[in-house]
C-alpha cells in the first residue's frame, strides 16, 4: 500500500521506496504467500501445457514453444494449450483481486461479485450482446459485460444506500438483484434459437475449452492498468475495514474511496466474465483462503489474485482430466468446490462469518 516515506514501519511489513518521495508498504508474509502461490500456479500451467489427450513429451512441448517440432505439436501447444493456461492464470487473478476488493468494501466474507450480483449482471450484458444483437466477438462481449456489470453495481448500491450502505445491506440487495438477473438470463437463453442458445449456454457455464489468443489481449490490457491500481487502492481498503467513523477520522474520503474501489472491482470481474463467461465462487473463496494463509490483518489483493490464479489453473486441469477425453466447463468445477467451501464457511466456521 502506498504512503509517505516517513514514519515507523508496522510490524510484519516492509517499506519500499518509490519515485517522487512516496513509498510502498508490503506485508511480508502476504508477499511470500503470493510468490509461492504464483510459482505453484505456474507449475500447474506447465503440467497443463505439456500433458493431455494428445501425447507429447515435456521436451517436445518445450520445443514447440520455441517454434520447433512438427506443425501438429506447435498447433496443440501454442494455439490450444498455452492460451488456455494463460487465460486461467489471468482470469483467476482478476477474480481473486475483485473478490478481495468487494469483501473489503462490504466488510463481509460473502461480499464477492458473484454473490452480490455483479458477475450475474455482467453475464446478462454478455448474453444480451450474444442473443439480442447477434454479435459474439471479443470486443462486443467485453462492452456488453462492462455495461451489465456497472449497471448492476449502480442498482445494487442505490438499493443499499436507501437504508444505509452497510455491508449486510449491500450483500442482501445484491442477492436479490442477482436472483432477478439469473431469471432474466435463463429467459434470454430459452427464447433464443437452438444454435444461439447452445453457444450462450456454453458461455454461461464459464469455460476455457475453446479459448484462443484473441480474447486474451483485452484481458491483459485491462489487467495491466487495473491490477496496479487495485494494489495502490489497498491502503484505502484497509482503512475502510476499520469502519466509517474511524476512516473519516483519519481523513479518508469515504465516497471517493468506495467509488474507486467498486469501479476497479466491477472492471476486473467484468473483463473476467467477458473472457470465459461467469465462473462462480472463485471470487468468494480465493480472498478468504489467501487471508487465512497469509495471516494478514487487512485486505490481501496481491495474495488473493495469486490464490485465484492457482485455484483456476488447478480447477481447469481437473476439468480436463475428470472425464477425459471429454472436457467439462471449468465453471462447473469451481461451482462444486465453491459450494462445498460456502457450506463449510457458513456451517463449520461461525467465527468467520463477519469481519
Amino acid at each position: 500500500m502506498t504512503g509517505p516515506g516517513r514514519g515507523s514501519v508496522p510490524r510484519g511489513y516492509a517499506r519500499f521506496r518509490m519515485p517522487v518521495g512516496s513509498s510502498l508498504l508490503v506485508h511480508r508474509r502476504s508477499a511470500v504467500v503470493a510468490t509461492v502461490l504464483l510459482l505453484f500456479a505456474a507449475t500447474l500451467a506447465i503440467v497443463e501445457i505439456s500433458t493431455g489427450t494428445y501425447d507429447i513429451t515435456p521436451s517436445g512441448a518445450f520445443r514447440a514453444l520455441l517454434g520447433e517440432g512438427s506443425d501438429v505439436d506447435r498447433f496443440i501447444v501454442v494455439d490450444q494449450r498455452l492460451p488456455r493456461a494463460a487465460a486461467a492464470l489471468l482470469v483467476g487473478a482478476a477474480l481473486g483481486a475483485s473478490g478481495a476488493i468487494f469483501q473489503s468494501v462490504s466488510r463481509n466474507p460473502l461480499g464477492s461479485p458473484d454473490i452480490i450480483g455483479f458477475t450475474t449482471g455482467a453475464a446478462t450484458g454478455g448474453l444480451a450482446v450474444i442473443l439480442l444483437l447477434g454479435a459474439s466477438t471479443a470486443t462486443t462481449i467485453l462492452v456488453g459485460t462492462l455495461v451489465g456489470g456497472f449497471a448492476t453495481a449502480a442498482v445494487v448500491i442505490a438499493l443499499a444506500v436507501r437504508r444505509g450502505a452497510t455491508g449486510d445491506r449491500l450483500v442482501l440487495s445484491g442477492i436479490a438483484v442477482a436472483a432477478m438477473l439469473a431469471a432474466t438470463n435463463d429467459y434470454l437463453v430459452s427464447r433464443a434459437d437452438i444454435q444461439d442458445a447452445e453457444v450462450a449456454q456454453a458461455w454461461q457455464y464459464g469455460s476455457l475449452n475453446a479459448i484462443s489468443w484473441a480474447p486474451l489481449l483485452p484481458l491483459a490490457v485491462v489487467l495491466v492498468f487495473a491490477m496496479p491500481a487495485a494494489l495502490v487502492a489497498s491502503r484505502s481498503l484497509r482503512i475502510l475495514e476499520l469502519g466509517d467513523d474511524t476512516a473519516a477520522a483519519v481523513g479518508l474520503r469515504l465516497v471517493r474511496a468506495r467509488t474507486v474501489a467498486l469501479a476497479l472491482g466491477v472492471c476486473l470481474a467484468a473483463i473476467a466474465v467477458a473472457t470465459t463467461g461467469p465462473i462462480g465462487f472463485l471470487a468468494l473463496a480465493a480472498p478468504q483462503l489467501a487471508r487465512r494463509v497469509a495471516r494478514s490483518p487487512g485486505v490481501t489483493v496481491l495474495a488473493s489474485a495469486a490464490m485465484g490464479a492457482a485455484i483456476l489453473v488447478g480447477a481447469d486441469l481437473l476439468a480436463q482430466r475428470l472425464l477425459s477425453p471429454f472436457q467439462i466447463p471449468v465453471g462447473l468445477v469451481t461451482a462444486a468446490v465453491g459450494g462445498a467451501y460456502l457450506v463449510w464457511m457458513l456451517a463449520l466456521a461461525p467465527a468467520h462469518r463477519s469481519r
